[in-house]
């Protein structure tokens, strides 16, 4: 049995972590020692362990409690159903790569349009770019 410190070490988080998870309910601490301490099992590791790597994909708290539904009860779930999750977030990774593209070629552009010198500011063309396209954007949102 791990304490709440050892088990954020193996599972590099933070003690505070592990209590925000048992609050949203995604970890319990069943087990306590004679002082009040909170003991943890190497499932408790395990569960942590895939809770971290949701998260670090970037799936939301809610769908990270499905994919442990899933994986607790395997026989009355199905694969479709973790596949439904995942396909949902990496569509919304796509869009954002998508996203990230655009900006980046714009950014580019406005690099590109700069000559960079030291001159006064006064006549600088990322500047009045940004600012046509800022006039562009509130006319169309007018």
């Amino acid at each position: 049995m791990l304490r709440i410190g050892q088990l954020a070490k193996l599972a590099d988080v933070t003690p505070d972590t592990i209590r925000y998870y048992e609050k949203q309910q995604m970890m319990d601490h069943e087990v306590r020692t004679e002082g009040g301490f909170r003991l943890y099992s190497e499932n408790d590791l395990q569960r942590l362990k895939f809770i971290r790597y949701g998260r670090q994909l970037g799936f939301t708290l809610d769908s990270i409690r499905e994919l442990l539904s899933i994986r607790v009860d395997p026989e009355h779930h199905t694969c479709h159903e973790s596949k439904t999750i995942v396909q949902n977030r990496l569509n919304e990774v796509e869009g954002m790569i998508a996203e990230l593209q655009h900006m980046q070629r714009s950014l580019q552009r406005l690099n590109d349009a700069c000559c960079g010198s030291d001159h006064s500011s006064v006549y600088c063309s990322i500047l009045e770019a940004l600012e046509q396209g800022a006039t562009t954007v509130n006319a169309q949102t007018d």
